[in-house]
């Protein structure tokens, strides 16, 4: 947001008029711009300006990428990247020239990347590990410690002025790897300090023990101050990282978003297309040409595939280093088959009286100087087939590379290109249908209710509807507030008896959900369902259990054979209420769920303190209006509660009687005066 306002403020202060709405949605793909352009800056410093061109362009247009940059996304992430790859080529020029103006450059890079997304640990975590690397190689250099020194020091400094941050750098474990490798730094500079004053066994013993040292004391006080409190322990979302089984058992709510599930081989050919298949070519070329700055890239790509396989959202980190090894893949078979041939010759070779030598050389000289070409039998034919290998390796990987353009160019347009409140399917003819369900929905709401009514849906919906039909939510997609989504859960799992409770005690006018049997939506709340009471388990295991809701076979069913608990729980009810009188063609029963193939198991239903309010075209989104009190109803209940309070008043005034009488029996005894106001 700041991003977007400076930009507005600066093009207005040139006196371009440009609308602020203009500049947000338009915000992501001048970043993407901006990304291309710090790729191929990286890829030139890590193998030359060829690859760095290739790179540009594979990010430019790979579906990874384009999911978060498209046109409208104004996310985080559309200018995280960008920071991102700014930084680590930044990095990679410190480390290069040791220059302590391109490591300020890195710390104020690696700062407006702290201020946009908090994937910054993941920057703060690979740059110590490339150091950390690079001292076990034994490739310790003055330009590696004038690089992170000033980079560990700045850094920290400017990435705690971040409200949001703060003190978490010196507090938290995330943060401790980065004050490790520091530490670690400045005790080997200091023992190569020591080298040339000390004989060479003196000086192996000491380095053994001082580096020894000096890593113990660092792990066992990172230890220490975990256990007493003052450095913060890994986050969920971390652990998580590392034990896949943790967030499901722990905090469900993180496992339930569709962004933190593991990710599918389709998902990784989906998105990086023939990428896949030749960034471990890019990846082995670094590996066998190995420096300081292709060290970082190889631990970029290990580090990125594990976590890109661990939680579907990574696929955005890992789809830049994707892009640059596979850009010096390309690179490197194109400069082999259709490099110049006279660059690629080899030197002549010096005079030798050895004959295999002067074979292997490829050219014989003889004693007056003048070159003798001898050619074999076998260069001959190699000679002979040279052309033809050169050209359909060209051929082949000129077409793996239209391959991947039209790829790029039908995901864009068909999966990532349409607004996320707008479906799109398609009839056997090719014809296409819009579904505008939600819109229809959101609209309804804001027409058809009051102002200050209040909307109970599951948290995924909560900023469309507060965005779009401009309601009061319960929960919304802001998902700190877990105790409150687990009582949303509770009241969508529990019977309608039970759930009414909950929703009169929340004030909730109107129920949403989204419910997809009909048209075949796989998104809908049905399939989301065990998020929520397995969410509403963590925080009321009394009353909700996870066991409850499957067969005695441990499935998940809707038709008749699913359980009791789940055909009569409140979700089951909204969503397929008068589903059971819908046939929807002649191949099928009435009540047929399309998204789960099924017929469901409960098709009288009957809605006792809810009533249908609204159902979209496509039956899609249902609304719900809670029924209020009868006045039968609300007379009893205000008798109740008036009788409880006279009870509860009565019984206190009581008790208060009895302490005057106690008091006053012992004022009496002691000989002292009643007062008026005692008695």
């Amino acid at each position: 947001m700041v991003t977007a306002g400076l930009i507005h403020y600066v093009l207005n202060l040139l006196h371009i008029t440009v609308h602020i709405r203009d500049v947000c949605v338009f915000l992501a793909p001048v970043f993407s711009g901006l990304t291309s352009i710090s790729t191929f800056l990286l890829t030139r410093e890590l193998w030359n300006q060829g690859a760095g061109l290739l790179a540009a362009c594979f990010i430019a247009i790979v579906p990874g990428y384009i999911s978060r940059s498209v046109a409208g996304s104004f996310d985080n992430e559309g200018i995280a990247i960008f920071a991102l790859q700014f930084t680590y080529y930044l990095w990679v020029k410190s480390v290069k020239t040791g220059s302590v103006f391109w490591t300020i450059g890195c710390c104020l890079s690696y700062f407006y990347m702290v201020s946009a997304w908090g994937g910054y640990v993941f920057i703060i975590n690979l740059i110590p590990l490339h150091v950390f690397v690079l001292l076990v190689m034994q490739r310790f250099s003055r330009r590696v410690y004038i690089a992170y020194s000033t980079f560990y020091i700045i850094g920290l400094v400017l990435s705690m002025q971040i409200p949001f941050v703060g003190f978490q750098p010196i507090r938290t474990s995330e943060h401790m790897a980065a004050a490790g490798v520091f530490v670690l730094l400045q005790v080997y500079a200091f023992l190569q300090y020591l080298k040339d004053r000390l004989t060479r066994q003196e000086f192996q013993t000491l380095f053994f023990l001082g580096v020894s040292l000096a890593a113990g004391v660092v792990f066992l006080s990172v230890i220490y101050l975990t256990y007493t409190g003052y450095i913060a322990p890994w986050s969920g979302r971390f652990y998580s990282l590392w034990d896949t089984g943790y967030a499901k058992i722990h905090i469900p709510i993180i496992a339930s978003v569709s962004e933190h599930q593991p990710t599918t081989w389709v998902s990784f050919f989906f998105d990086l297309h023939i990428l896949v298949c030749t960034f471990p070519a890019g990846l082995w070329f670094c590996i066998k040409n190995i420096n300081d700055e292709r060290v970082f890239v190889a631990l970029y790509a290990i580090s990125a595939v594990y976590f890109a396989g661990v939680m579907v959202r990574l696929m955005l980190t890992l789809t830049p280093v994707v892009c640059m090894l596979s850009a010096i893949a390309f690179s490197s078979v194109f400069e082999h088959y259709l490099g110049d041939e006279m660059k690629r010759q080899s030197p002549p070779a010096e005079d030798s009286s050895d004959e295999d030598d002067r074979k292997n050389a490829g050219n014989l000289y003889d004693k007056a100087g003048k070159v003798r070409k001898h050619v074999s039998e076998q260069e001959k034919a190699e000679e002979g087939l040279g052309p033809n290998i050169k050209s359909i390796v060209t051929m082949l990987m000129l077409m793996l590379l239209m391959m991947f353009a039209v790829h790029c160019t039908w995901v864009t347009s068909n999966a990532y290109s349409s607004p996320s409140v707008v479906l799109a399917s398609y009839n056997h003819d090719g014809s296409r249908n819009i579904l505008d369900d939600f819109r229809e929905a959101y609209y309804w709401l804001r027409q058809n209710t009051d102002e200050h009514a209040r909307v109970m849906s599951w948290w995924d919906y909560g900023y469309q509807i507060a965005g779009m039909a401009n309601r009061t939510t319960l929960v919304d997609n802001n998902t700190w507030n877990n105790s409150h989504i687990a009582l949303v859960g509770k009241a969508m799992s529990s019977n309608e008896t039970a759930a009414y409770e909950i929703m009169r005690s929340l004030d909730v006018d109107y129920v949403l959900i989204i419910f997809g049997g009909v048209i075949g939506y796989s998104g809908d709340d049905i399939n989301k369902f065990l998020w929520m009471v397995r969410i509403a388990e963590g925080e009321h295991p009394r009353d909700i259990r996870e066991s409850d809701y499957f067969t005695p076979q441990g499935e998940f069913r809707v038709d008749k054979a699913g359980s009791p608990t789940l055909l009569n729980c409140l979700m089951y009810k909204m969503s397929y209420y008068r589903f059971g009188e819908m046939q929807l063609d002649f191949r099928t029963p009435p009540g047929f769920d399309r998204t789960r193939n099924a017929e469901i198991g409960n098709k009288d239903i009957k809605l006792k303190h809810l009533e249908e309010a609204f159902t979209s075209e496509h039956w899609l989104v249902r609304i719900y209006k809670v029924k209020k009190l009868e006045n039968r109803d609300r007379v009893e209940h205000k008798l109740r509660s008036t009788d409880a309070n006279r009870q509860k008043y009565s019984s206190k005034k009581t008790a208060k009687r009895k302490r005057g009488y106690v008091k006053n029996k012992l004022s009496l005894k002691k000989g002292k005066k009643l007062t008026k106001k005692s008695l």
